[in-house]
């Protein structure tokens, strides 16, 4: 089990990668349509009507569908493909971890700073700990991760901080309940596009979260 920990979420719906063949929870997968232009667009809210395309949330498997041409097979049509579809994927995640971190923040869910993290640890009120991938290992490691929860460090200090209206972060805390599952879902599929946390794209107790 990695730091942030992997458990499978039987009653999320299932769909197959286009790359590696394999049928997991959508969770860990994100969402392409062809649009009626022949683009392929990424579909991260999972809103855009047509048929969904789905691929593993891992830059390695994202960068092979389209070196290998599989949304033209998956699409059973010719496509056209963004030259920078593997950014636009990752800052499109990285936008929503942000945004939903913000939220989480305005409705007193979630905290940032050293002190008033390490005490939400202590307390048990923290579900998920997210530390800056470009912070001090030095200071990281005085935190842990929630028993039962997880751990980020898949956004950039600058990038926590946006979360948390300041110009830098290093470690934010997220209490259980509100929009926290959905905090989780979304980290963990940038997670496995930046390689942080080793990669892991599945989630772990977001029932409870």
């Amino acid at each position: 089990m990695s730091r942030g920990g992997k458990d499978k979420d039987n009653e999320d719906p299932e769909r197959r990668c286009i790359v590696t063949g394999d049928v997991g929870p959508k969770l860990g997968l994100v969402r392409f349509v062809l649009g009626p232009d022949g683009m392929i667009y990424p579909d991260l809210a999972e809103k855009l009507p047509g048929r969904g395309i789905w691929v593993t949330s891992d830059r390695a498997v994202l960068e092979k569908a389209v070196a290998k041409g599989l949304f033209a097979r998956a699409a059973r049509s010719q496509v056209k493909l963004p030259e920078n579809l593997c950014q636009l994927v990752e800052d499109g995640l990285a936008q929503r971890v942000v945004e939903l971190v913000s939220l989480s923040r305005k409705t007193g869910h979630a905290v940032c700073g050293f002190e008033k993290v390490k005490g939400w640890l202590a307390d048990g009120k923290a579900k998920v700990l997210f530390q800056a991938s470009d912070g001090s290992e030095r200071g990281k490691g005085k935190l842990w991760t929630p028993p039962g929860g997880r751990w980020f460090g898949c956004l950039t200090a600058s990038e926590l901080g946006l979360a948390f209206g300041r110009d830098h972060a290093i470690h934010g805390a997220l209490a259980a309940g509100g929009l926290t599952p959905r905090v989780i879902r979304e980290a963990a599929r940038l997670a496995g596009l930046r390689k942080q946390d080793g990669g892991d794209t599945a989630m772990k107790d977001t029932k409870t979260a």
